[in-house]
């Protein structure tokens, strides 16, 4: 909470205007985070803090509860946001990659350095450390040019596999098997495991 410091000369109305004019309430893809203006100022070449300038020349609307719509993913601006509070770098189990996506948009520099050296440091790791995990997406033909161009949070396409069902329908209507995979440490529980299921059609896949 912002500090107030009291002038007798001050209405205590005039007071309590400057304390809630330090608050500013962001709507970031449905989600609703509160913060100060000294939070989101300090990096000043920011898009935050640029847009709560009076001058603003950013284009942002407002919703009906007056917080600023900003349409990205809540899950990696948090860490964002808790950057500018605290300086720290506290990831929670969040991809590296898709919060330096965040900050990129957001122009932190700081925070844009700092997660490129810790991204550097975890690919230095010895491989050992590391394993790929599979998950294996089914889709329609006109879906699978936006699913690819979607993937993130680390995922790569690795196969497309044709369920080929001659009585399923027209041509465009027929369904495949998209083997997608991301590289894990091995201490991460909750990763996704390459079930049998995916080890087989990966094998039928390769035999097309």
């Amino acid at each position: 909470m912002s500090t107030v410091f009291i002038n007798s000369r001050k209405s205590p109305n005039v007071l309590k205007k400057q304390g809630t004019d330090q608050w500013v309430k962001l709507n970031v893809g449905g989600t609703y985070f509160l913060t100060t203006k000294t939070t989101l100022s300090r990096d000043p070449n920011s898009f935050l803090s640029r847009l709560i300038q009076e001058d603003c020349d950013l284009i942002s609307d407002k919703d009906e509860t007056g917080a600023y719509l900003i349409d990205r993913d809540p899950k990696y601006f948090a860490p964002v946001l808790n950057y500018l509070r605290h300086g720290k770098l506290v990831l929670d189990g969040v991809s590296e990659e898709g919060v330096l996506e965040e900050a990129e948009f957001y122009n932190v520099t700081q925070m844009i350095a700092l997660l490129k050296e810790c991204i550097l440091h975890r690919d230095q790791r010895p491989h050992a450390d590391k394993k790929r995990v599979y998950r294996v997406l089914q889709c329609r033909e006109q879906e699978l040019t936006q699913m690819i161009s979607t993937l993130s949070d680390g995922w790569r396409f690795e196969q497309l596999i044709s369920m080929q069902y001659t009585n399923y329908g027209p041509f465009e209507n027929n369904e495949f098997l998209c083997v997608v995979s991301k590289e894990c440490g091995t201490t991460a529980g909750r990763e996704l495991e390459l079930n049998d299921r995916a080890k087989v059609l990966q094998q039928k896949g390769s035999r097309m």
